[in-house]
């Protein structure tokens, strides 16, 4: 059975985008891989955080994964910075990527323009090598991300390829993977600003819809969501980006595909649209919230995790010891 690898950030509570985009793939893929997801505390502090909160949103992403349905019979949950194998396998990704690779990461270039360099932690340089690390660990096959994490699988891909003919004469010591992208909502944009992408670090809580937002929240948040002033409900992202917007989410949170959904609506207004999709957004997350909220302070979760990890460390450690080897660290490991 193939391996699949996703971790997300507990920076803050996901996002709509965020499960559209990822954690919705989850539930079915651990039907047909070998599943890891892992919250990636380690790389939330490339920004400063306060601990207990960092702590608090860390246990509570593990119940999300949890809520939305994750089987830990099926899928190894675990949290990354208890599995030192990613720490150290990163230093070794760090030691064979040429920086000029890490300045060219996109998500570099927008961070650090917003601040002075001398302002700006190495840890966003260098995150993308333990990003790296996190899925050679488990010789994954296949990622799903959103489309604005490509440019980090291709770091990975290239990482492999010269790992394995540097250092194994080409063959597969590593796992070249895949990057799997959904083929609608793998970009989800801002409710406010349909030109940017949603951002749970927006500080125009309009723009987003968190998992843990109260129905109600989520009602008046999509009715604000921008739209434009033609009233007609179609799919055009070039022109009518807000629209466009709210279709992907809507078909995303139900079975109706988005052309579907133009010809149910096409003798309606914005006003019963926008009134429909909040209701169908409720209907999807409500059930995951109470879940979510039975499990964040419970033993069976800290259960979980505690077997997740042990899981994770027993092949993780197989990777990095063969990693190790191959460069020539330490005394021969076996």
């Amino acid at each position: 059975m193939k391996t699949i690898f996703s971790g997300i950030q507990p920076s803050g509570t996901p996002t709509i985008g965020n499960y559209i985009g990822a954690m919705k793939q989850f539930i079915s893929l651990q039907e047909s891989y070998t599943s890891y997801f892992c919250i990636v505390d380690e790389h939330a502090i490339t920004v400063q955080q306060e601990p207990l909160k960092l702590r608090q949103q860390t246990k509570s992403l593990a119940a999300l994964y949890l809520a939305i349905g994750l089987d830990p019979a099926k899928a190894i949950i675990f949290i990354q910075s208890e599995v030192s194998a990613h720490a150290e396998a990163a230093w070794i990704v760090q030691c064979n990527t040429n920086i000029g690779e890490l300045e060219r990461m996109t998500q570099f270039k927008d961070k650090s323009a917003k601040n002075s360099r001398s302002g700006v932690s190495v840890g966003l340089l260098t995150y993308p090598p333990l990003m790296v690390a996190d899925i050679i660990l488990y010789q994954s096959n296949l990622v799903p991300v959103g489309d604005d994490q490509k440019q980090h699988l291709e770091l990975t891909r290239d990482f492999v390829t010269r790992f394995n003919n540097k250092y194994s004469n080409g063959n597969h010591l590593l796992t070249v993977p895949e990057v799997k992208i959904p083929k609608s909502g793998g970009r989800i944009m801002s409710l406010q600003d349909p030109l940017k992408k949603m951002s749970k670090s927006d500080d125009n809580k309009k723009s987003f819809i968190s998992m843990l937002d109260a129905p109600a929240i989520i009602r008046k948040k999509i009715k604000s969501a921008v739209t434009d002033s033609s009233g007609v409900i179609e799919y055009d992202s070039e022109n009518k980006p807000g629209i466009s917007n709210l279709l992907t989410i809507y078909a995303s949170f139900t079975d109706f595909s988005i052309a579907e959904l133009v010809d149910r609506y096409q003798n309606s207004g914005y006003g019963q649209f926008k009134e429909d999709l909040g209701e169908a957004i409720v209907a999807v997350l409500e059930p995951i919230q109470i879940r979510h909220n039975e499990l964040i302070d419970s033993d069976e979760l800290d259960l979980i995790l505690d077997e997740g990890a042990i899981k994770a460390r027993s092949v993780a450690n197989k990777t990095l010891i063969k990693m190790k080897n191959a460069i020539g660290l330490g005394r021969k490991n076996r």
